[in-house]
C-alpha cells in the first residue's frame, strides 16, 4: 500500500502561522467584537506586514469564516460525543451549556449579533445541521408530548428540509426547535450579560426551561 502523504515543513509552518493568526483574532473579538476585527492589527501584533499576513488569509471575511467554521465544528463534535456516550436530551442540554460557558466569545460569534456585511458560506450551514440532527434524534427517542401545537406540527410536515433526512415525526421536530430556540435564548442572554444585576441564578433558569421542555 502507498505510504500516507506527510506534510512538508512549509505546510506545517503555514498551519502554525494560520493558527497563531486565529488566536490573535479571538483576542481581538474578546476585546472589541467581531465587527472590529483587523488583519492589519493582527499583523502588527505578530511583527508582520499587512501584505505578508494576506498570504495566509485572503481577507477579513475568510478569517471570520475560519473562526465560525471552527466554532460550529467544535459545537457539533461536543454534542455528537455526548450523544455517543449515551446522553439523552437533558444530557445534550448540559453539554451545550458547558460548551457555551467554556468559551463565551466563541458562542457569541455564531449566536450573537451578526457581523455587518458578512455572509457565511453554505458548508457552515451543513456543519450546524449536524448539531440539529443530534437534537432531532434525541427528541424522536422521547415519548410523544401532550399539548403540542397541531397547526405548527402540520406545518412542519411540509417544511422539514432543515432537519435533513431525519425520519422523525413532526411533533419531534417541533420539540427540537423549541429545545434549540429556548435554551439558546437563555444562553445568549446569560453570556451577553443581560442577567447581570438581576439577582437570580441563571443556571437554575436554564434548568427550569429544560424541565419545562422535557415535560412530565
Amino acid at each position: 500500500m502507498p505510504e500516507a502523504r506527510t506534510s512538508t515543513p512549509r505546510e506545517r509552518y503555514r498551519t502554525q502561522v494560520r493558527a497563531e493568526i486565529k488566536d490573535h483574532a479571538w483576542e481581538q473579538i474578546a476585546t472589541a467584537g467581531a465587527s472590529a476585527l483587523s488583519l492589519n492589527a493582527i499583523a502588527k501584533r505578530m511583527g508582520m506586514s499587512g501584505p505578508a499576513l494576506y498570504r495566509y488569509f485572503d481577507g477579513r471575511d475568510e478569517l471570520i469564516t475560519e473562526l465560525i467554521r471552527d466554532a460550529y465544528r467544535s459545537q457539533a463534535d461536543s454534542l455528537r460525543a455526548a450523544a455517543a456516550s449515551g446522553a439523552d436530551l437533558a444530557g445534550l442540554a448540559h453539554a451545550l451549556r458547558a460548551w457555551a460557558l467554556d468559551d463565551p466569545q466563541r458562542y457569541l460569534l455564531i449566536f450573537g449579533t451578526p457581523v455587518p456585511g458578512y455572509r457565511a458560506p453554505d458548508d457552515i450551514t451543513e456543519i450546524a445541521a449536524e448539531t440539529m440532527a443530534v437534537i432531532v434524534d434525541a427528541c424522536a427517542a422521547l415519548p410523544p408530548s401532550d399539548g403540542t401545537d397541531g397547526a405548527f406540527d402540520a406545518h412542519l410536515d411540509t417544511h422539514r428540509q432543515w432537519a435533513g433526512d431525519r425520519p422523525a415525526p413532526s411533533s419531534a421536530l417541533h420539540r427540537a426547535l423549541s429545545f434549540w430556540s429556548r435554551l439558546h435564548g437563555v444562553l445568549s442572554l446569560e453570556l451577553a450579560g443581560q442577567f447581570t444585576g438581576m439577582g437570580f441564578d441563571s443556571a437554575l433558569l436554564f434548568e427550569a426551561e429544560l424541565k419545562d421542555l422535557l415535560g412530565p
